[in-house]
């Protein structure tokens, strides 16, 4: 029975929650308004607080409009069980739309001394129950229908179809007793039916061929659930808001501002201006616009367009396409910076000193019209002065066109103003690791051409350092507001991760104090001992594996890896909900127009910043193994061949390693090194032969032998040339002799390691 509480009065967002958890039944809006004694009038002014709060993502409604916690589950809710392993059954929500937070497992907890009756697919209405860090749920009734699903593809054994999960860890194949139309070879989604240990497929969608150009990245989509279409009434909107005039703004088409960004770019957030300071207070100092797209103008709260961008969180890039965070009209048309177009922008004025030092900074809601959108590669070639720079420009336009010979000075202006920036980001040391990404070229019918590690240029960092000034501009200025900001956190290493550092690099009589104060300059100092040693790859990995995870959030820790205090990203609106919030607020802050961020966004920025944290990394994961499957199927052709290979992980069961300069892991099991027993040393990250001393070490560089690559799942599979564990395969050994073992290592000159990543 539901409590009574006699405050009278529309109760606040806190007390509202705080019943829906409280409460031992369904807490529906009648349930609410009895216990709190709401009027008539009240029940109407509650029925609406409650809309907000669905709204800000706080509460959400279960069938039969009873609410509960957003992130949590109904008291009573249908369920589809997914693993059912002797008497423990496992079972998740069949209804979770809660975007960011992982779908709940729940343990179901039948009658005593009953064998469960329930298998994978099977639906059940329960009554659930948070114990713990977990849940449980206790059924009430089975209900018909309802199948787990499964992403797989089909082949032939026997002369019968089989269905193969895309899942790397999903080794079982499950007879198909429905095939609707798949052949062998088809990538289909299938549900899963029967009992253990006879469960079967019903093909129930034919995907396609599974090696066809864009399956790898719908593989992804379907797996991770990723929002990809819009509706038509969210695009009728879109097509609305596009025509929007852009009211009264700051006229700055006349500065040739510029778009520095990849060649196969889909969309423009940014555009960069600079030039000598005419301020006396700066001399030798510069002035410089960097232009971010005004999405806020366009994508206001509380709309359909709002609400699904939060939904998805960002933009999610592969090879071969994106999946947008708004709609084609507005990501890559009218919010897209584009060469000789208006376009509405929302412009950082920074002040910069001629010491990088950022002075000031101002925001304006402006109109600009670039000079130019231009590849990194091409930028690169014009401020080089390369003999072909000339015939680029004029290949571009035409040669004494107003535009063409604006480019060239507009370039030389950016480059010295970054210099400077650059000198203060060199002094201020920020974590500095050599991270290529890898590059995936397809052709026109988006076949594989090549794998290779994406060139870093200086055109990159030039754009990356205006990026990180106007971010850091854009959270100082909310901050001198009072405004919410939603931080980009990065926090320093945990003790734990520390330690284990410590003790991986005693392996290399490296020490390291834990008393110290840890900066990112203390990494990169480690790095710079190491040099240019054959275990300088190792070494980087495990500073890597010391640091923690970025996350979104409205209170300030500062960014350690970039090592600077106050951090917010404004610079992609286009691609991140977390930066158009942030331009919301600058928006609300100072007066600058619609489209300001609401009390009811700044009331619920913990969540939101959750949120888009979690939704980030799905994308992440998503794009992560897109690119193995990519670089799985570039790599079937080769199979057999022996190849430079680098040690990525080391476990008890094996190691993982990389093909240099492709990337993809596979892992050698410990069974394949031959008769000997390796011992696992966790410490130094070492499988080490009891016999002979030798060992497979994080980082090490060796020769491998291709055995086999998954496209479907991204999974590749190494086996040592010679067929065990020898010297002339790679491995090191070890000396043995008196005393404690040491390993043979190798020193090197100091490296100058720079971090290669995208904007920031």
């Amino acid at each position: 029975m539901a409590r009574k509480i006699t405050k009278a009065g529309l109760p606040t967002r806190e007390q509202i929650l705080n019943f829906i958890s409280t409460s031992d039944t369904a807490a529906g809006k009648r349930e609410i308004a009895k216990a709190f004694g709401l009027s008539a009038q009240d029940k109407i002014a509650l029925k609406a607080l409650l809309k907000d709060m669905a709204d800000e993502g706080l509460i959400d409604s279960a069938p039969g409009r009873a609410f509960h916690k957003m992130g949590g589950l109904p008291k009573v809710t249908v369920l589809r069980i997914t693993d059912a392993d002797g008497d423990t059954v496992w079972a998740v929500p069949e209804r979770w739309e809660v975007e960011g937070i992982p779908v709940p497992r729940l343990r179901v907890r039948e009658q005593r001394g009953k064998r469960s009756a329930l298998g994978p697919g099977d639906r059940i209405l329960a009554r659930t129950e948070e114990a713990g860090n977990g849940w449980i749920a206790h059924p009430m009734k089975k209900l018909a229908g309802g199948e787990e699903q499964i992403l797989g593809v089909v082949h032939e054994e026997g002369g019968r179809l089989y269905l193969q999960g895309v899942e790397k860890k999903d080794r079982h194949s499950y007879p198909i007793s429905e095939r609707n139309g798949a052949e062998p070879g088809d990538l289909v989604l299938a549900n899963k039916a029967g009992k253990p240990p006879r469960i079967f497929a019903h093909v129930v969608e034919r995907l396609g061929d599974p090696f066809a150009p864009r399956s790898f990245s719908l593989i992804a989509i379907h797996r991770h659930g990723i929002p990809n279409v819009f509706s038509d009434e969210l695009l009728a909107e879109a097509e609305r808001v596009s025509k929007q005039a852009l009211g009264e703004r700051e006229d700055l088409r006349d500065l040739p501002i510029v778009a520095i960004d990849p060649a196969d770019a889909r969309d423009h957030d940014d555009a960069v201006w600079a030039a000598l300071d005419d301020d006396p207070k700066n001399e030798g100092g510069w002035k410089a616009v960097v232009a971010i797209a005004d999405v806020s103008f366009y994508v206001r709260p509380g709309s359909q367009l709002d609400r699904e961008a939060r939904k998805r969180g960002n933009s999610v890039y592969f090879p071969d396409r994106v999946v947008p965070m708004l709609p084609e009209i507005l990501s890559a048309e009218i919010c897209s910076l584009k060469e000789g177009e208006d376009r509405a922008a929302l412009a950082c004025h920074l002040q910069v000193g001629k010491n990088g030092e950022l002075r000031s900074w101002r925001f304006t809601r402006a109109v600009v019209s670039l000079a130019a959108n231009i590849a990194y590669d091409d930028a690169q070639t014009i401020i080089d002065g390369a003999g072909s720079a000339r015939a680029l420009l004029d290949e571009r336009f035409a040669p004494g066109a107003e535009r063409r010979e604006a480019i060239e000075p507009a370039l030389r202006h950016l480059w010295d103003c970054w210099r400077a920036l650059n000198a203060a980001r060199e002094k201020r040391e920020p974590l500095d690791l050599d991270l290529p990404e890898r590059r995936i070229v397809l052709d026109e019918m988006g076949r594989i051409l090549s794998v290779a590690p994406r060139e870093r240029l200086d055109a990159h960092k030039l754009i990356e350092d205006y990026m990180i000034a106007a971010n850091v501009a854009a959270a100082k200025a909310l901050e001198a507001k009072k405004a919410p900001v939603m931080y980009r956190v990065h926090e320093p290493p945990a003790r734990e991760k520390l330690v284990a550092l410590k003790e991986y690099l005693k392996t290399y009589d490296m020490e390291f104090a834990l008393g110290q104060v840890i900066k990112p300059a203390t990494f990169n100092h480690i790095l710079e001992r190491v040099g240019e040693a054959d275990f300088r790859d190792e070494v980087m990995q495990q500073v890597l594996r010391t640091q923690t995870q970025a996350y979104y959030g409205p209170q300030n820790a500062g960014h350690f890896g970039l090592s600077l205090g106050s951090y917010g990203h404004f610079t992609s609106p286009i691609r991140r909900y977390a930066d158009l919030i942030v331009h919301r607020s600058l928006v609300e802050a100072y007066k600058l127009g619609p489209g300001g961020l609401t009390s009811e966004e700044a009331g619920s920025m913990d969540k939101i910043g959750e949120s888009i944290s979690n939704l980030e990394r799905r994308a992440m994961e998503a794009e992560r193994e897109t690119v193995d499957r990519y670089v799985a199927a570039y790599l079937s052709a080769h199979v057999g061949e022996v190849m430079d290979a680098r040690i990525t992980g080391v476990q008890n069961f094996g190691f993982f390693a990389t093909i240099d300069g492709i990337g993809g892991d596979g892992l050698v099991p410990v069974r394949d090194l031959g008769s000997e027993y390796f011992r696992y040393d966790e410490a130094s990250q070492r499988l080490i032969g009891e016999d002979t001393g030798e060992f497979f070490a994080l980082g090490q560089r060796l020769k491998l032998r291709l055995a086999e690559a998954n496209p479907i799942s991204g999974a590749l599979r190494f086996e040592l040339p010679d067929g065990k564990g020898s010297a002339s395969s790679g491995g090191g050994r070890e000396e043995r002799g008196r005393g404690p073992k040491r390993v043979i290592k190798h020193r090197g000159r100091p490296a100058n390691i720079r971090h290669q990543g995208r904007k920031r």
